[in-house]
């Protein structure tokens, strides 16, 4: 079963709080795998980042994202991000919208979510969250 990567596992590899490389490839029989906000949150990071680290934090980007396959927001996706937004909406328990999708898309493939924000995806029912080590 694929993993989904998030976001604060991508970035706590580049800050060197977590040997990423080794732990993906511990993944590797799972397949690794981004959902497509993802791409964004990291390249959102990048752009803001200032000159003199921007061309570090981009080559480890490209090399990461390079690696993994990237799952697209689909029709399906969308039908199941709007589930999850009226579910957790009406129950008081809204968490970040990027995280919507990223769980969205996670039980669209009946994937797992590779985090380290346990305190949002755990609001999420039926969705499994690993936490990276």
């Amino acid at each position: 079963m694929a993993v989904i990567v998030d976001a604060d596992v991508i970035i706590r590899g580049e800050r060197e709080q977590l040997d990423l490389p080794r732990w993906l490839e511990s993944q590797a029989d799972e397949g690794p795998r981004l959902a497509a906000i993802t791409i964004a949150e990291l390249w959102h990071g990048l752009e803001r980042a200032t000159a003199a680290y921007k061309p570090r934090r981009e080559a480890y980007l490209r090399m990461i994202v390079g690696n993994l396959q990237i799952l697209p927001y689909t029709g399906a996706t969308a039908l199941e991000h709007a589930r999850l937004w009226a579910e957790l909406e009406s129950t008081g328990k809204m968490i970040g919208y990027y995280d919507l999708i990223v769980a969205a898309t996670a039980l669209e493939h009946g994937s797992p979510v590779a985090t380290f924000n346990q305190r949002h995806f755990s609001k999420i029912r039926g969705l499994k969250i690993i936490r990276p080590a």
